[in-house]
């Protein structure tokens, strides 16, 4: 079952099933290191969901909350 990035628990990790959105957006994305396939860690969430702090590929990343909408993810 796939799900928003965002709407994933802290401590959770999930793989990433697909990206929304297009062009340059999409771009920048994928330019992070979030493609299809990769293991994210979700490590924390502010208290008002924005931002999301993750794990991915031996890195940590804040991702906006409306950035982590558009992440499809399928936990393990």
């Amino acid at each position: 079952m796939q799900k928003a990035l965002r709407d994933v628990a802290v401590g959770k990790t999930v793989t990433v099933a697909k990206l929304t959105g297009e062009g340059a957006f999409k771009r920048r994305i994928m330019d992070m290191g979030i493609t299809k396939g990769s293991e994210i860690y979700v490590r924390k969430v502010a208290p008002l969901g924005d931002p999301v702090e993750i794990t991915i590929r031996g890195y940590e990343l804040s991702l906006r909350k409306a950035d982590a909408e558009s992440i499809l993810v399928e936990e393990k």
